[in-house]
């Protein structure tokens, strides 16, 4: 009696299975015990087809996962290398303007604030370039630092000030990159290194483990500069965390 009722189990379980089919055997001829070790080899069988298969939807959900993860990092890599593209082109554009002011200037009179200018626009430069030229990255932090203090209104302080920090922030000095940044952020409102100030400043939020505090950051560049390619880098940030 028993025989039969685990020869009727194993031939239900084998009926509702909806895997890969296992090797066909013939069960009708032999003894009872035969046909229920034919029975169990079969339902094992498949068994190790589903395993199999299982296996393989795993391999293949955890390839999709990487690849995905792997997007995610080369777009913020795309996204971090515009932007730094943009700051150089808007140097270059600040860098020429500031020249050409300054030589209309020096052709209609010889006072100390034209000469006051051209120091202005030559210690931003020369700092500038210590960077973009010369990667002297070390010589450039005290570079801006000098700039910033012998200038701090000038026009080009928002844009000394993101260097500053980008470069301590490189360095891994978090604390004396956030300074500069948060002056990018408070002292600059109209500053288009703004958004990249509070973006950086997520970051190292973030870096510090302190992710209430770089949410916060990530948001407020998703408020205030929607569409922007600093928001794009926030929400991408934001998701991570």
């Amino acid at each position: 009696m028993n025989k039969a009722v685990l020869t009727a189990a194993i031939l239900m379980s084998v009926g509702v299975a909806t895997a890969a089919p296992a090797p066909v055997e013939d069960i009708a001829g032999g003894s009872s015990d035969d046909r229920i070790a034919r029975l169990e080899r079969m339902l094992k069988a498949k068994q190790a087809s589903e395993f199999e298969t299982q296996q393989r939807l795993d391999t293949l959900q955890q390839e999709v996962l990487d690849l995905r993860g792997l997007t995610e990092q080369q777009n913020y890599q795309i996204n971090q290398m515009l932007q730094r593209q943009r700051q150089l082109y808007e140097d270059i554009a600040n860098l020429s303007s500031a020249k050409s002011s300054n030589a209309v200037s020096a052709t209609v009179a010889s006072e100390p604030s034209v000469s006051s200018s051209l120091g202005e626009t030559a210690s931003y430069e020369g700092a500038v370039n210590l960077v973009l030229k010369e990667r002297k990255y070390d010589e450039a932090i005290p570079a801006f630092r000098n700039f910033i203090q012998s200038y701090p209104e000038s026009t080009y302080a928002a844009n000394a000030n993101y260097w500053l920090g980008q470069l301590l922030y490189n360095k891994g000095e978090f604390a004396e990159a956030t300074q500069a940044f948060n002056t990018v952020v408070n002292k600059f409102k109209d500053s288009n290194k703004r958004a990249d100030s509070l973006v950086k400043l997520g970051m190292i939020a973030q870096k510090s483990s302190d992710l209430v505090g770089a949410k916060r950051f990530y948001q407020q560049v998703l408020k205030e500069y929607e569409n922007s390619a600093a928001a794009r880098i926030a929400k991408q940030q934001l998701a991570g965390l």
